[in-house]
């Protein structure tokens, strides 16, 4: 991975990729039987295939961004894996005498590769994840505002009951997303987990500990979701949210299970 380049450096490589593509198809229809021509057609190739790979490495960054974008840790090898291949499939189809940018149109790609595999892992359809993306992107466009589950099924334009299987869903991949945190030290970046991954043990002790402020609790100490995030799911304010959090974390600290459950974290 490098630096990207620029529109002016990203342009240049474009007629030497034309080229080195031109003398692969020489070279390939046996075209090329003279063999100085055959040099300066392998030479060209070389060229082609070199700009190629500069450009490859210089927009690798994108799937760095797109990953992340998504909410999840760059290193997430499905999703990485799945935004390379996006990132070969935009060159391999790239036509650089159109005009347009090789990063603009591989962004294409990696979205669509990235989305598909975040679809997988979470185990949705087509459409239901169609759903959750127009959320996400409605969740975006007012990231203050507490959307209703009337004003996410007027906005998506469907039922009520839907748009709650909707947000569950879209509360679900968020839960997946990023990396946990010490119960005591929210800055101490670990592994990656999610409920689904805990032991049985650890689920039900914290279900007993924080009783219905459960949810709150594992999201902010994991930092599956942020605190205007949690806010806005359970409809009330930041400051409110954040004392119930408080309130369970001191709760975990004093139990009789807290020995336990730290030792369970500590070898995450």
């Amino acid at each position: 991975m490098i630096a990207p380049l620029s529109v002016e450096e990203e342009r240049r490589l474009y007629p030497i990729i034309v080229r080195g593509r031109e003398a692969t198809a020489a070279l390939e229809s046996e075209a090329g039987t003279d063999r100085v021509l055959r040099r300066r057609l392998l030479r060209q190739r070389h060229a082609g295939q070199e700009a190629e790979s500069l450009l490859l490495r210089a927009t690798c960054g994108l799937v760095r961004r797109r990953v992340q974008e998504r909410g999840y840790r760059f290193g997430n090898e499905e999703l990485e894996a799945a935004g390379i291949e996006g990132l070969v499939n935009a060159l391999n189809r790239f036509d650089p005498e159109r005009g347009n940018r090789f990063s603009t149109y591989a962004n294409y790609w990696i979205m669509k590769l990235v989305n598909q595999a975040v679809q997988q892992q979470a185990g949705l359809s087509d459409s239901e994840m169609r759903l959750v993306l127009q959320l996400q992107k409605l969740e975006r466009s007012a990231p203050t505002k507490h959307f209703s589950r009337r004003d996410v099924a007027q906005a998506l334009r469907i039922s009520p009951a839907k748009s709650a299987e909707v947000m569950q869903m879209s509360r679900d991949l968020t839960s997946r997303r990023y990396e946990p945190t010490d119960f005591n030290d929210v800055r101490d970046v670990k592994a990656p987990t999610d409920p689904s991954d805990a032991p049985a043990w650890v689920i039900e002790a914290l279900r007993r500990i924080c009783g219905d402020d459960f949810d709150a609790f594992w999201q902010y100490t994991f930092r599956t979701m942020s605190l205007e995030e949690i806010a806005r799911t359970h409809g009330i304010s930041r400051q409110g949210i954040a004392k119930r959090i408080e309130r369970s974390r001191s709760a975990v600290r004093e139990s009789p299970e807290a020995q336990r459950l730290q030792a369970w974290f500590d070898q995450q």
